[in-house]
């Protein structure tokens, strides 16, 4: 362990998700000790486009940030780290002046220059990049999504109006964060790795880490005019790139000002949300679960999943070697810890698909009014009215009332490992009830779903070469006892969950802080130990229940329809001479 003493002061981390921003403030514990949050706007000028502003995101970061700290009573020159986490969304600024530049549509819009993570209006572009075959390409589970930065960049070229594309520069928010807090035009390899193809030094012979070949190929040889300038330039000449948590320096006198700090507080590199969802999970302890040797022995971290969940779900795991999964994002080095590799699956919609599930159904309204009436969630609602049918038609369990109704849910794309973003939702079984009792059972067969297709990915990567057998959920979905029973007995692995189900991923960008304010004397699985609290677990029924039996038969179905989807596409296509 280092020399630095982490009870000498205070951390924040900040996390700019899809629809809000928060800040928390630890202690040298972890322990929490405030949390603010202000909603920041989504706007879609289009169907499938979603544009944001930087301007706002950091108005309301600032607006957290003080929050926290008064009301946690700490003297601002007491937090001596910060921490940012953002979505992997792309931010365009002026090169010259760091004034915000418009995305489109309206191109007169230079508020809204945030083009966000779930953005779709790049299918064109995405389709021709990964044409290329380019070998970068494998780095990335064989082909670019259409919610990375490059098909983004590209479409925006194509797209604004002639002469202004030349004048931009382009960040990952989480990255644009860190310059704006500090002026340092440092990048993160999480955000540059996982999203914008960068291939780090000596990887697979990569010696600028950008590819000019690969930017030309695609049509953006703009972005690799001297030393790659625009996206972050070169290391040893231009440009610098840091695994998470680095310093990059401390606050400037106007971010300070602005935030509600002081020039005393250091910040680190930053992540991309999910990444802060995993050092903020997985290194929780539970006496449910035995681990060989120390406890904190950091290649235990090699069979540990962080599933961190919200409206989609991503599902990280470290491993000592490049492992390549099909269909999976990744291997990606550096991009936490250094010289280890990180592979990145997800589901598209998770907490989304239910939202969807109990809005769109005929009985929709009346799930509402009964919530109201009882003071309790929705999902309480439908687990407790699940629970009443078990006894009601003498179930063996839960599980079994939906055993004949099976559900696909990709309703917005497959992440991985079918990396397909055309796959789309299929019901088999439904009848013509509309009661709120069949809203329950297809809310149920939702839920089976995420538990099925966190089978799947895990599968994948073990299948691969990861050695998974944990799986460590963050996020509001850790309340719902049915949905972490069925993802343990899908997938037969432990469910484990932190001590802060809402604020792993808020906690975890605050240990960015923490690493940052030792200036690299610690290491970051060090700041996680220290400040990682204890968590609870759901362990998988025995062999033979059940359940187990019923979500095993039923997973032989998932994976058909599966492939069922991919071959009716494909007669359509193949008759209509199209593609997806």
């Amino acid at each position: 362990m280092g020399s630095f003493d982490l009870k000498s002061g205070y951390y924040i981390g900040v996390d700019v998700g899809t629809g809000s921003a928060r800040a928390c403030i630890i202690d040298g514990e972890g322990t929490i000790l405030a949390v603010a949050s202000k909603d920041i706007t989504k706007w879609e000028p289009k169907q499938d486009y979603f544009n944001q502003s930087s301007q706002e995101i950091w108005e309301n970061i600032c607006y957290c940030t003080a929050q926290v700290v008064k009301d946690a009573g700490v003297d601002p020159k007491d937090v001596l780290g910060l921490g940012f986490d953002a979505t992997c969304s792309l931010v365009v600024l002026n090169e010259k002046d760091d004034t915000p530049v418009a995305v489109g549509p309206d191109f007169d819009n230079s508020y809204q220059n945030i083009i966000l993570w779930m953005d779709h209006r790049a299918p064109k572009q995405t389709k021709e990049i990964n044409k290329t075959g380019h070998n970068l390409l494998k780095y990335v589970g064989g082909q670019m999504s259409i919610e990375m930065e490059i098909p983004k960049a590209k479409w925006l070229k194509e797209n604004m109006p002639a002469g202004q594309f030349e004048k931009c520069k382009f960040y990952d928010l989480a990255d644009w964060l860190t310059h704006k807090a500090t002026g340092s035009e440092a990048r993160s390899f999480c955000s540059t790795v996982c999203k914008q193809g960068y291939v780090p030094v000596g990887v697979d012979g990569s010696m600028k880490g950008w590819s000019e070949e690969f930017l030309n190929s695609v049509g953006l040889s703009e972005l690799a005019e001297d030393n790659f300038r625009r996206l972050g330039g070169v290391v040893n000449e231009n440009g610098e790139y840091h695994s998470a948590g680095a310093f990059l320096g401390h606050l400037t006198e106007a971010s300070a000002k602005e935030l509600g700090l002081s020039t005393n507080t250091a910040v680190g590199s930053g992540v991309i949300d999910a990444y802060s969802g995993w050092i903020g999970t997985v290194a929780a302890k539970t006496d449910k679960i035995e681990e060989k040797g120390d406890v904190d022995d950091p290649d235990n971290v090699t069979h540990r999943l962080a599933a961190v969940a919200g409206t989609s779900t991503c599902h990280l795991v470290m491993s000592k070697d490049p492992v390549f999964v099909p269909g999976v994002w990744g291997p990606y080095r550096d991009v936490l810890v250094p010289n280890r590799w990180m592979a990145e699956g997800g589901q598209s919609t998770t907490g989304q698909l239910l939202h969807h599930v109990i809005t769109y159904h005929p009985a929709s309204q009346q799930l509402a009014d009964e919530a109201k009436k009882q003071g309790i969630s929705k999902f309480e609602v439908l687990n407790n009215r699940l629970e009443q049918l078990q006894k009601e038609q003498g179930a063996p369990s839960i599980v079994y009332l939906a055993r004949h109704l099976f559900f696909y849910g990709d309703l917005y794309g497959n992440r991985s490992p079918i990396a397909n973003p055309a796959m789309r939702g299929d019901i088999v079984g439904q009848s013509m009830d509309v009661s709120l009792d069949a809203l329950a059972i297809e809310y149920l067969a939702a839920v089976e779903f995420i538990g099925q297709q966190t089978r799947h990915i895990v599968e994948s990567l073990n299948k691969a070469g990861h050695h998974i057998s944990q799986i460590y959920l963050s996020g509001g979905q850790c309340r719902n006892p049915i949905l972490t029973k069925l993802m343990a007995n899908c997938t037969g692995m432990p469910i484990i969950m932190p001590k802060y189900i809402d604020a792993a991923v808020v906690q975890g960008t605050a240990m960015l802080g923490a690493m940052a304010a030792s200036k690299d004397q610690l290491t970051l699985w060090e700041v996680m130990c220290k400040l990682s609290g204890t968590g609870s677990a759901v362990l998988p029924d025995e062999a033979g229940s059940i359940d187990k039996k019923l979500l095993e038969a039923k997973y032989q179905v998932f994976l058909e329809q599966t492939e069922r989807q991919q071959k009716y596409r494909k007669i359509v296509n193949d008759a209509l001479g199209i593609e997806d």
